[in-house]
């Protein structure tokens, strides 16, 4: 997509797949059983209930297995619109009706929840303005499938002044990492391609092609957070305030970032994931409550490598050639990722090694070539900065870590990774303590 290009793509192409994969109870069951998931979406809805949901007119937009609009009558609302595109509508309905029946033990949501069949950017859909919108609108690294700007529509045309969104925030966390096994992984796939003679044929000349195409693929998996070169603090993510952020802004974002390396080490790429907060109004004040002596009700959650697992996991983005980086070394740049019509984004990356007013320049985002060029113009190669392009739709996944499967006492030069001789401290025993965990975001 040209970054000129007023008219963002349109997605209608790929909705009957898209919608078609939701409708299924198993893709469905998928998200129910990450109770990370599930759990704090009810937590954040039951707590803030009395002043978000009891008596209260709610929608809940995408609304899938209708769970949301459950936990919204099981919190007090006086009516849920339930609005669903997919053929998971019929089946909600089903559930719904049957909480009519005698002896139903769900008898909490009955007439309480009228489920729509329809995409919310329908015009003229038979629902008012509600007080309390919900939705689980979020895909890999916050945005992908692009559900949010459907949530954005919701809020802009039927929620009230001063209503309530969960969630309300989401926030973007990027950072350098190191995986040698994986990088050889998959370049390991592409070297298929680099033989002369497969069954007496020459396949080399597809060798290139099929390196873009590997490194091409993000890399959706949990891995281990001591694989970090830099450890993101809170004050490192990129915000996206639900309350405010326009459809517009979603469509085109680009998210600088700066990391003091604490190793000496090989970069093979960035890694991302984000944060979910869920926080009644008003938005405009921080998040500050009208009555100061209420209980908070804000509700946090974390996707990040440290945290409790989730069906969304992490997603890593390789570099086709690795960055060596030093200890304590500043390596700065920017990620701008813009829609696409597969819905989902394509992503640009480019990261240099050094502080500003260093060896190298780092690029304006903003006037990039929105193709193959941004990658392949020799005129930004450098020793010192890498660049990459990937489709987030196109992705692959790595489930080779497992918390449980790591060794006690991992230390970073297991990893290739060497910290500056000023901080090796040696215990009594001649070894070297484990990292210390507040150096890590307490997911």
């Amino acid at each position: 997509m040209s970054a000129e290009n007023s008219n963002p793509p349109s997605v209608e192409q790929r909705d009957p797949q898209y919608f078609g994969y939701y409708a299924q109870l198993q893709h469905q069951q998928n998200m129910l059983q990450d109770t990370v998931r599930t759990s704090t979406y009810r937590s954040a809805i039951l707590l803030n209930g009395p002043n978000c949901f009891k008596d209260k007119l709610v929608m809940d937009v995408g609304a899938g297995s209708g769970v949301l609009s459950y936990f919204a009558a099981q919190a007090g609302a006086s009516k849920v619109y339930a609005v669903e595109a997919s053929d998971m509508a019929r089946k909600m309905k089903k559930l719904v009706d049957a909480a009519s029946e005698p002896l139903s033990r769900n008898g909490f949501m009955k007439d309480k929840i009228e489920v729509i069949n329809a995409k919310i950017e329908q015009p003229d859909l038979p629902i008012p303005k509600v007080d309390t919108i919900v939705s689980e609108p979020i895909g890999v690294l916050l945005f992908h499938e692009r559900m949010l700007e459907s949530f954005i529509h919701a809020r802009d045309t039927y929620l009230k002044p001063g209503g309530a969104l969960f969630p309300s925030k989401g926030v973007i966390f990027l950072a350098p990492f190191t995986d040698a096994g994986l990088w050889t992984e998959t370049i390991g796939k592409a070297r298929f391609w680099q033989q002369d003679s497969f069954y007496g044929i020459d396949l080399n000349s597809l060798y290139q092609d099929a390196k873009d195409e590997m490194f091409g693929m993000p890399v959706v998996g949990h891995f281990d957070p001591q694989s970090l070169l830099s450890a993101p603090t809170a004050f490192d993510g990129y915000d996206v305030d639900f309350s405010t952020v326009s459809v517009k802004e979603l469509q085109d974002m680009t998210i600088p970032f700066r990391w003091v390396s604490n190793y000496t080490g090989i970069m093979h790429g960035v890694a991302g994931w984000f944060d979910l907060l869920f926080a009644p109004p008003p938005y405009n004040t921080n998040n500050a409550q009208e009555d100061l002596n209420a209980p908070s009700t804000v509700v946090e959650m974390s996707t990040g490598p440290a945290a409790e697992r989730t069906h969304w996991q992490q997603v890593r983005f390789l570099f086709k050639e690795p960055l060596a980086v030093n200890a304590n070394q500043v390596v700065r740049g920017w990620m701008r990722c813009i829609v696409n019509d597969m819905r989902s984004y394509t992503i640009y990356v480019e990261a240099v090694v050094g502080d500003e007013g260093g060896l190298v320049d780092l690029s304006d985002p903003s006037n990039i070539a929105t193709d193959r060029k941004f990658v392949e113009d020799s005129v930004h190669a450098h020793p010192l900065r890498r660049r990459g392009m990937w489709e987030l739709q196109e992705q692959t996944y790595n489930y080779s870590y497992s918390p449980g499967m790591a060794p006690q006492e991992s230390k970073p030069e297991y990893m290739c990774l060497y910290e500056p001789e000023g901080n090796m401290v040696i215990d009594m025993e001649g070894t070297t303590p484990a990292p210390d965990a507040s150096n890590y975001i307490n997911f």
